[in-house]
């Protein structure tokens, strides 16, 4: 399944509530979902009754679109967290906030995971001072990630070194502002995550 290129917004309707794939422009007044909620379609504003089944694949859409993976890269997150011990759903959840893209973004270096993405893409960051361009790299306890000295000297750097420094960051991770690094200090935990989800019904999902 290739990347989705249409409109953002369009995601967040189709799952009816705010996946945050615009950054700032999803908590102002000209976030399209605020005006424009229902499904996109003809008959996206009829009323439909969801069984079970649509119940559980809208959770699982929700969550990989929030978290930016395409449809195998998801089902292969999903059998590496039922390979670990624990809970399923929970384990699929870590695995997800791991991601380079995602550590990225929680460091507030990037306004969505979009466009963390796209930066980690064109290598402008160092995993434990070597070069790395791989969005679903998973962190773990230890690493640093750093922003390649090169590209701190860049107007969008500076800029995005203030906006760092007003972002909330997880507590598995002790950021610098000044030096734009972050050091993984823990393993996320379910606690961690604050977006909705039902991950038992992905867990369903995928148990049929």
């Amino acid at each position: 399944m290739a990347n989705y290129t249409g409109p953002s917004c369009r995601e967040c309707r189709r799952e009816g509530c705010k996946l945050f794939l615009k950054g700032e422009r999803c908590l102002s007044t000209k976030c399209s979902f605020d005006h424009r909620s229902a499904a996109p379609g003809q008959h996206g504003a009829a009323r439909k009754k969801v069984g079970e089944y649509g119940m559980q694949l809208r959770e699982k859409q929700k969550v990989r679109r929030y978290y930016g993976v395409l449809e195998n890269q998801f089902k292969n997150y999903y059998e590496m967290a039922e390979r670990k011990a624990g809970m399923t759903g929970e384990n699929l959840l870590i695995l997800l906030e791991r991601r380079l893209d995602n550590v990225v973004y929680r460091m507030g270096l990037a306004e969505s995971r979009k466009e963390a993405r796209q930066l980690v893409l064109h290598a402008h960051f160092t995993l434990n001072g070597k070069k790395v361009n791989i969005p679903s790299l998973l962190v773990k306890p230890g690493d640093v990630i750093t922003v390649k000295e090169k590209s701190r000297e860049s107007a969008k750097f500076k800029a995005l070194a203030e906006e760092m420094a007003s972002v909330n960051k997880p507590k598995w991770m002790d950021a610098n502002n000044e030096q734009l690094t972050a050091r993984i200090v823990a393993m996320p935990e379910r606690s961690d995550i604050d977006f909705e989800i039902n991950e038992q019904l992905i867990v369903e999902l995928y148990s049929k």
